[in-house]
């Protein structure tokens, strides 16, 4: 049976013909399933695996709706909402909808957490034909009187299982009770579990439901292995993995271990980036675009990339650590093998884990192949991830572990070693401040002799680093001595000096106030940011 093309199935031209230089051209099934009813104005319940073609199945019937009945658009009043559960996914739907958008005179705007509001609130405040939002911030404006939805005439609902994965339901129902009973209203999700058919009930009026594919099936297209390694090579095979030609996805489960692992497959010679919740949004949209230019070749990540992120030829997904339920196992391979392409997923698994491991394919209905005693020499790894292993740049020494107790311990050193200043309280001879670098009697004045305190001398102008135990020192919180005035020009006496012995120049954030050396609550208060690169 011959697949009816977009204008068959309703879709304006004038759409069609914005998707073409996109490369969009033939409907995809869930496409072709969903599309006469949403354009008819339907509720519609679609179920399709992630790189189905959900968005489109969505937005072409959104502004279809709305170029065909124009209305002139009103301050702080959507006519369409779009909820997506992460930044990622909402930012990505916005750049779909780009090119309808444009051809039909439409206007829109994206809303979610992480950065300021005020440029949301402006945007909203000129009118929107079109709003993409996650629920937390929309629900802040909303509450705040910058968000109206009695005039949504279109509501969708995206990834609406992972919305009640990450607890979002209870905001969802909040918000799709501010919306008219009688708009249209769309859910996609990849599977509906309960959480999803409670919306469903409550939300949507005799919904027409069309599923792609089977709630469980895995891609045809994918290989799946299982590579069983020992604790000490388990890095040099997800190094070598990583270091194959082609981007690759890495997921780990925490939000640490994304960091530290990107972190070490810089160190050597790979070019990877982390994406995790840790992240502000600014670095977040840097490393994904990093990402799919392919200035970065490898992407380490939690669970947050695993649903709806979009990054075209993805050939290898690696589970560093396998997940803990089948349903993200599926969405995390989801990122690869989209559109028909093929691709690779792979679970890396020590002995302990085998267990878990096996208990998770058998839930996602995977027969993986599976290969023991795993080394970074072993002849499968270029099986399945061809190519030559390049270093894209020079091997570096890793940046020290970030954690707390060797933090804690590297200050302790430093204060026995002269006392540290953390904005350039007077230090002795050979003390650090950390902003000025290493100077010589470097003196702030305002602020507690910086050789103080088990928590750092804290003085209300300048409180010396937090546990740096300096000799002589005194162990009271707060307890400094000097005028209030002098801080600053102690912090550029220290620079300069610093520079001139050319110590590592660090930079930190601070603010002045008028409070007494003796005052714990006023005054400078200084932290340091780390060395400057």
């Amino acid at each position: 049976m011959t697949t009816p093309d977009f204008a068959r199935l309703g879709v304006p031209s004038v759409l069609i013909g914005a998707l073409a230089p996109r490369g969009i051209t033939e409907p995809t099934p869930i496409q072709a399933a969903t599309l006469p009813d949403s354009l008819s104005g339907r509720d519609v319940l679609g179920r399709g695996r992630t790189g189905s073609g959900k968005t489109y199945a969505f937005l072409l019937p959104l502004v279809a709706r709305l170029i065909e009945q124009p209305r002139r658009r009103v301050g702080r009043r959507p006519r369409s909402l779009i909820l997506a559960p992460t930044r990622e996914l909402a930012s990505q739907l916005a750049e779909s909808l780009a090119p309808l958008e444009q051809a039909a005179g439409l206007r829109s705007t994206v809303v979610f957490g992480g950065v300021g509001q005020n440029p949301q609130v402006k945007a909203l405040a000129g009118g929107v034909d079109v709003l993409v939002a996650c629920p937390g911030r929309l629900l802040d404006l909303m509450n705040q009187g910058h968000v109206d939805l009695g005039g949504v005439e279109i509501t969708v609902i995206d990834e609406a299982d992972h919305m009640a994965d990450m607890g979002f339901l209870p905001m969802v129902r909040k918000i799709l009770a501010k919306t008219p009973r009688d708009g249209q209203r769309m859910l996609f999700s990849a599977t509906l579990d309960s959480g999803v058919n409670k919306l469903v009930k409550e939300f949507l009026d005799q919904p027409v439901t069309h599923s792609a594919d089977p709630a469980t099936s895995p891609v045809g297209t994918m290989e799946h292995h299982v590579l069983e390694v020992s604790s000490a090579t388990r890095f040099d095979v997800l190094r070598d993995l990583a270091a194959a030609p082609g981007r690759t996805i890495m997921f780990t489960r925490t939000k640490y271990g994304a960091k530290n692992l990107a972190r070490k497959l810089s160190a050597r010679g790979v070019d990877a980036v982390d994406l995790h919740g840790n992240l502000s949004q600014n670095a977040r949209t840097r490393n994904l675009e990093a990402f799919g230019s392919g200035t970065a070749t490898t992407m380490v990540c939690t669970d947050i990339a695993a649903r709806g992120i979009h990054v075209d030829e993805v050939a290898l997904v690696v589970h560093a650590d396998p997940p803990v339920e089948h349903k993200a196992y599926l969405h995390r391979s989801g990122r690869t093998a989209r559109a028909g392409e093929s691709g690779t997923v792979i679970t890396v698994q020590t002995p302990e884990q085998k267990r878990d491991v096996s208990d998770l394919m058998r839930k996602a209905g995977i027969t993986p192949t599976y290969h023991q005693q795993v080394q970074a020499t072993s002849p499968v790894l270029t099986e399945l991830a061809p190519g030559e292993r390049v270093a894209t740049h020079e091997p570096r020494q890793p940046e020290p572990e970030l954690d707390q107790a060797r933090l804690n311990g590297e200050r302790r050193s430093r204060g026995r070693s002269g006392g540290q200043s953390r904005s350039g309280g007077q230090s002795r001879p050979g003390g650090q401040g950390r902003s000025g670098g290493q100077g010589r009697g470097g003196q702030g004045r305002s602020g507690g002799q910086a050789g103080g305190g088990r928590r750092g001398g804290q003085g209300s102008e300048n409180p010396a680093e937090s546990t740096g135990q300096g000799r002589g020192g005194s162990r009271r919180r707060g307890q400094g001595s000097g005028s209030s005035g002098a801080s600053s020009q102690g912090q550029r006496q220290g620079q300069r000096q610093g520079q001139r012995q050319g110590a590592p120049a660090r930079y930190s954030t601070s603010s002045e106030g008028a409070g007494s050396g003796n005052s714990v609550g006023g005054g400078l208060a200084a932290f340091s940011s780390g060395r400057r690169r």
